[in-house]
C-alpha cells in the first residue's frame, strides 16, 4: 500500500474516477428525460429520483470506506462494478424496456405515478448509484493512501466529470444525436472504465463487446422506429407518427401523448382541435385579419388551412417544425405562420405583441401539462397578451364532472385569473354519473368589459339587458 504509484497508474486511476462522475450525471439525466414521456415532467417525479440516486450513493461511499482496497481487490470489485453499471443503465435507460415496464404496471392496476416511479427508482436506481459511490470511495482511498494530497484533485475530478455528464448530456449529445445514442455513449463510458482498471485479460473483452452490443440493439433507430414509430427523440420531445383509421388517418404522438392528427375526413380530426377550428377560425369575417398565438404547436393543425389570418406558433422543440412539414403534414407551412422556439412562460413574459385568440395546448406527455403552465401566474400572463376583444382557449384533459381534485383545482385557478366571462366546453359525449373519465374540455375566455351585475328579486333589470 506504502508503494509509490506510477504517473500512469494514477492517471488511469483518476480516469475512473472522472468516468464515474459522468456516468452518475449523465444517467441521471437520461432516466429522467426517458421517464417524462411515461409520467411528465413534475417537481415530485424528479425529486423522486434524484433522491433515491443520492440516498444509494451515500450507501456506495460509505461501503467503499470499510472495504479493502489493495491492489488486486480493487481492480476487480471496481472493473465489475462498471460493467454492471453499464448493465444496470441499459435496464434503466432504454426506451424500450422501460415501456415495458410501465405497461406491466399498467396491466396490474398501479396507475399512480409517484408509485410507479418510486418503485422504478428502486428497482433500477439503487445498485447502479450505490456501485458508482462505492467505486468513487475505494479508488478515492487508494490514492489517498499513496499521497494524501489527492483529496482535492480527487474531489475535483470526480466533480469534472459530473459537470461534463450534465452539460455534455443535455445540451450536446441528447439534442444533436438523441437520447438513444447518449445511452450508446454512456455505455462505452462505462466499459472504458471498466477498461482502464483491467488487467487486459481476454476474457474480460467478451464482456464488454456484449454489453456494448445489447445497447446497441435495444437502442438502435431501426428498432425505435419499427417498434414505435419514433422519429425523432431529442432532449425535449420523443415523437412517433401513425397511420390509424385505415389509412385515412395520420397521428403525431409526441411523449406519448397524442397531440395532433390529420385525416382525409373531418369528422376523423381530433374533435377539440375541430371544435377550435370551426368555431373560433372559420369564423373570422372575411373583412378582417386577426392575430393567433398557439402556445403548444403539436402538429400545427390549429389553423391548419387558414391561409389569411397571422399565426405564431411557441413550442420549445426546435425540431418539431421540420418533422411536421417532412413527415406528418407533408407540405411547408403557409406563409402567415410562424414558429418561434422558445420556453411557453417566458415567451408570454417578454412578448410584446397583442392578439386576437390565444390557443394554450401545452401537454408534455399523456394527459399532463407541466406544473408551471397551470398556476394563476401563466394564465394572468396570457391574459395580458390578449387584445381587447380578443379570445383565449385552453384545452384540459380533466374530468368534465369534477371527479377528481386536479380537474376541480385546474377550474380554481383559471376562475380567480378569469372571473368573468369564462365558459367551458366538452367537446365529446360523456357519462356525467361515471367518475374518472378524462375528456378534452375547452375553456373559453372573452375578453371585455363585464358589467359585474346580478338580477335579485329587489334589483332585476334583465328585461333591458335583454333589449340591450
Amino acid at each position: 500500500m506504502n508503494k509509490q504509484l506510477s504517473f500512469y497508474t494514477v492517471l488511469k486511476l483518476l480516469g475512473a474516477i472522472f468516468i464515474g462522475g459522468y456516468a452518475s450525471l449523465s444517467l441521471e439525466l437520461l432516466v429522467l428525460r426517458q421517464l417524462s414521456s411515461f409520467v411528465g415532467t413534475t417537481t415530485i417525479t424528479v425529486s423522486i429520483v434524484m433522491g433515491s440516486f443520492l440516498a444509494f450513493m451515500s450507501v456506495g461511499y460509505y461501503r467503499g470506506s470499510t472495504i479493502s482496497v489493495c491492489n488486486s481487490n480493487l481492480r476487480s470489485q471496481s472493473l465489475k462494478g462498471f460493467l454492471m453499471i453499464a448493465f444496470l443503465s441499459i435496464l434503466a435507460a432504454s426506451y424500450i424496456l422501460m415501456d415495458l415496464y410501465f405497461m406491466f404496471f399498467n396491466y396490474l392496476g398501479i396507475q399512480s405515478n409517484v408509485l410507479q416511479t418510486f418503485i422504478y427508482s428502486l428497482l433500477f436506481l439503487s445498485y447502479g448509484p450505490y456501485l458508482f459511490g462505492k467505486i468513487t470511495a475505494m479508488l478515492s482511498r487508494y490514492l489517498h493512501f499513496n499521497d494524501r494530497n489527492y483529496t482535492g484533485k480527487i474531489m475535483a475530478v470526480d466533480t469534472l466529470g459530473s459537470v461534463l455528464g450534465s452539460l455534455l448530456t443535455s445540451l450536446i449529445l441528447m439534442p444533436f444525436i438523441g437520447v438513444n445514442h447518449s445511452i450508446l455513449i454512456l455505455v462505452f463510458a462505462c466499459i472504458l472504465g471498466a477498461l482502464l482498471l483491467s488487467r487486459k485479460r481476454q476474457y474480460d473483452y467478451p464482456a464488454f463487446f456484449m454489453l456494448f452490443l445489447s445497447a446497441f440493439l435495444l437502442n438502435r433507430d431501426a428498432v425505435l422506429k419499427d417498434v414505435y414509430n419514433i422519429v425523432e427523440n431529442n432532449a425535449v420531445s420523443t415523437i412517433s407518427i401513425h397511420d390509424v383509421d385505415d389509412g385515412k388517418s395520420k397521428i403525431m404522438a409526441i411523449n406519448r401523448s397524442m397531440s395532433s392528427k390529420i385525416s382525409t375526413e373531418h369528422e376523423l380530426n381530433f374533435a377539440y382541435i375541430n371544435f377550435i377550428n370551426d368555431n373560433f377560425i372559420d369564423t373570422i369575417p372575411s373583412s378582417d385579419i386577426k392575430d393567433i398565438l398557439v402556445v403548444g404547436a403539436g402538429g400545427f393543425t390549429v389553423g391548419l388551412d387558414d391561409t389569411r389570418n397571422n399565426y405564431v406558433y411557441v413550442d420549445i422543440d426546435k425540431e418539431l417544425e421540420s418533422i411536421t412539414e417532412n413527415l406528418f403534414l407533408k407540405k411547408k407551412l403557409t406563409p402567415n405562420k410562424k414558429f418561434i422556439v422558445q420556453d411557453a412562460n417566458q415567451f408570454l413574459k417578454e412578448s410584446q405583441q397583442k392578439y386576437d385568440v390565444i390557443v394554450l395546448d401545452t401537454y408534455s406527455s399523456k394527459h399532463y401539462i407541466p406544473q408551471e403552465l397551470i398556476t394563476t401566474d401563466y394564465f394572468l400572463r396570457a391574459k395580458n397578451n390578449l387584445k381587447e376583444g380578443g379570445i383565449l382557449l385552453l384545452n384540459a384533459v380533466v374530468s368534465a364532472n369534477f371527479s377528481d381534485d386536479f380537474s376541480m383545482n385546474l377550474d380554481n385557478t383559471l376562475r380567480r385569473v378569469f372571473p368573468h366571462n369564462l365558459h367551458s366546453q366538452v367537446v365529446r359525449n360523456f357519462d356525467a354519473w361515471k367518475k374518472g373519465d378524462k375528456s378534452n374540455v375547452i375553456y373559453v375566455y372573452y375578453h371585455h368589459e363585464n358589467p359585474q351585475q346580478i338580477y335579485t328579486l329587489n334589483k332585476n333589470a334583465s328585461f333591458y339587458d335583454y333589449e340591450l
